[in-house]
């Protein structure tokens, strides 16, 4: 720990509100679908529509919006009329307008690590949409450096440890999932801190427990400063 050069943090549900956003825009698709099929249903043809086109379309709002539409064409058997889908398109608007809501305690930790260490943002989505976001915020001048990854698989996070011209064991990694933020850093020799959101993807989540050396979980931000002396 005594080596940690770069802090890096993930955006969405670390730094600030994302997934409750989406929980709510699905439901409202849910409503607006439910002449065809359970709600429970459509959540699941969603999810599946979204699985089957993140090599296409990637994480973030825009890929979403897409799923939405093509899932609701999928479960009208393509019978849908145009009012529906300009609903959707809507509801993609007002996700994308959405309020930045910083998580508690994200501001002063990054005030007390400021200057001691270098600041990144690690987060993976639409980088228009997370520029915006972090620009909202106002947190973007604590960062160093802002990078906006495809994915956060090993082979992500080594190009990024290269790009800062650090060694994974000078990294420290702190996020809200286990499959993205924690697992990946650890893989390579990095630190790993997992700050777990009320509110999580299935995409995210993981079915086993993680037992390493270079990992921790805290309930609030704040307690990371606690390892960060």
């Amino acid at each position: 720990m005594k080596n940690l050069k770069v802090i890096a943090f993930d955006a969405d549900d670390t730094l600030f509100i994302n997934e409750t956003y989406f929980a709510e825009t699905e439901k409202k698709f849910c409503g607006l679908m439910e002449d065809y099929l359970s709600h429970q249903s459509i959540s699941k043809e969603l999810f599946k529509m979204e699985i089957d086109n993140l090599q296409l379309y990637g994480y973030g709002i825009k890929g979403y919006i897409l799923s939405m539409i093509e899932a609701a064409m999928r479960i009208s058997n393509n019978t849908l009329p145009v009012e529906i889908i300009e609903k959707i398109v809507q509801y993609g608007k007002e996700l994308l307008e959405k309020p930045i809501v910083l998580l508690d305690g994200v501001e002063e930790t990054l005030e007390a690590l400021h200057g001691k260490y270098k600041l990144v943002v690690a987060t993976k989505g639409d980088l228009l949409d997370q520029r915006r976001k972090l620009h909202n915020s106002g947190l973007g001048h604590y960062f160093h450096h802002i990078e906006v990854m495809s994915d956060k698989q090993e082979v992500d996070y080594t190009d990024l440890i290269r790009r800062l011209e650090i060694q994974p064991s000078e990294f420290f990694m702190i996020g809200n999932s286990l499959k993205s933020d924690v697992l990946p850093v650890l893989a390579i020799g990095g630190h790993a801190v997992h700050i777990p959101f009320h509110t999580t993807w299935a995409h995210e989540k993981i079915d086993h427990q993680i037992v390493h050396k270079n990992f921790m979980t805290y309930k609030k931000m704040t307690e990371v400063l606690k390892q960060l002396k």
